[in-house]
């Protein structure tokens, strides 16, 4: 039995969700260009997607998952201006593809339905960033790929 003091934690912020449609997703190194703007969706904020907005620099090796990447400039600065990152964490703003389209739906329909009632920013948990500024999703960093 709980002592009569003891109340809950409070719900924090960051929710550790599931992400099964990155680590599956099938997106190639040439879908993306230098000097697109994508986003690295994290979570949901106010009922909708958000995430890093970013423009791509140039190719990039990323060394989580031993595969090619792109080096990513975010336009807000901080203490990770630049970051390498993987094709599939990666969608596009400044064009509307029909893949990014897919997976943006997929992302929306698995994601809103979980965080109707929450108006706060909600982090997912699926991104970490090493000290080689590589961006990696848990599920690459937990020997996914």
């Amino acid at each position: 039995m709980l002592p009569p003091s003891w109340t809950p934690p409070p719900t924090p912020a960051f929710v550790p969700t599931p992400d099964p449609l990155t680590p599956a997703r099938d997106i190639t190194h040439q879908h993306f260009q230098a000097g697109d703007q994508v986003v690295v969706l994290k979570g949901v904020a106010g009922g909708e997607l958000w995430g890093d907005a970013m423009r791509i620099v140039v190719p990039s090796w990323h060394t989580p998952t031993d595969e090619d990447g792109w080096r990513l400039r975010d336009a807000t600065g901080g203490a990770q201006t630049y970051i390498t990152a993987h094709p599939r964490y990666l969608v596009h703003l400044s064009r509307r593809c029909p893949d990014c389209l897919i997976y943006l739906r997929a992302m929306e329909d698995y994601l809103l339905p979980k965080y109707a009632s929450r108006d706060q920013l909600i982090d997912c948990g699926w991104y970490t960033t090493t000290a080689l500024n590589q961006l990696v999703h848990v599920a690459d960093s937990q020997g996914g790929r």
